[in-house]
């Protein structure tokens, strides 16, 4: 594989992106997202393929978006409105766009998409200073889980049909809190590769750098359904606002 970069992921994958994730029930998080948004501009990082920034823009939620992947960003301009929405392409973690907005969001895992601790926490302070005077910025990602990995390996897999298989092959650095994984498609006729990296951060160590933002924890969900967060959930939804004067 070339040297692995913040886009290598969204390039790489991006013609089969909605084929691996479209399973998701957009309506769902489109309704929390509308009505967080409250009537005021929205901003989606990491807007990928626009699985979820163009049903909001659909039910007439302002909504712009940052894209570090132009593969990514063609993949969601072929898509019913997808001409007309923003998007900057460039790094999430800088948030280099104008203007305010009541609701930033960043869904699916994507926030560990950027894989220093360091870019994490400037993504928090840049997004902060990008909130309306009451906007919020809202995290949706997993519950760390290092008992998934043997020997700081995992596999897994998903028979997708009776002609194709999925794999996950996932390796583990637990000093560095990355993990380096591959999606593998597999059919009679080929084998597809789509590599990627994360940097996991626990909710508590998520919650620590929206302080040194300026922000805190509003409330916190396990999920979309707004059910109570435990110690056994296995995601979370976060919602952090401005600390006030």
């Amino acid at each position: 594989m070339d040297e692995y970069t913040a886009s290598t992921y969204g390039d790489r994958i991006a013609g089969a992106y909605d084929g691996f994730y479209g399973s998701v029930d957009v309506s769902e998080r489109a309704d929390v997202l509308e009505e967080l948004a409250g009537g005021g501009r929205a901003l989606e990082l990491g807007i990928g393929t626009g699985t979820f920034a163009l049903p909001l823009a659909a039910r007439g939620v302002e909504t712009h978006g940052i894209e570090i992947s132009e593969a990514m960003v063609d993949q969601l301009r072929a898509k019913e409105g997808g001409e007309s929405l923003p998007v900057t392409i460039g790094d999430f973690a800088d948030v280099e766009v104008e203007g305010t907005f009541s609701l930033i969001f960043v869904i699916s895992n994507t926030l560990f998409m950027l894989t220093e601790q360091e870019d994490q926490i400037r993504c928090f302070q840049n997004v902060a200073s990008h909130l309306d005077e009451s906007g919020i910025f809202l995290v949706h990602a997993f519950v760390p889980d290092v008992s998934m990995f043997d020997r700081g390996q995992r596999i897994s897999g998903d028979l997708a049909d009776l002609a194709s298989v999925r794999m996950d092959v996932s390796i583990h650095d637990s000093k560095n809190q990355v993990v380096d994984f591959r999606h593998i498609d597999l059919t009679e006729e080929r084998i597809k590769m789509y590599p990627g990296r994360l940097r996991y951060a626990w909710p508590s160590e998520l919650d620590l750098m929206a302080r040194l933002a300026g922000l805190r924890l509003r409330e916190r969900w396990a999920d979309w359904r707004f059910s109570p967060f435990t110690s056994g959930s296995r995601s979370h939804v976060s919602v952090y606002e401005r600390v006030g004067d």
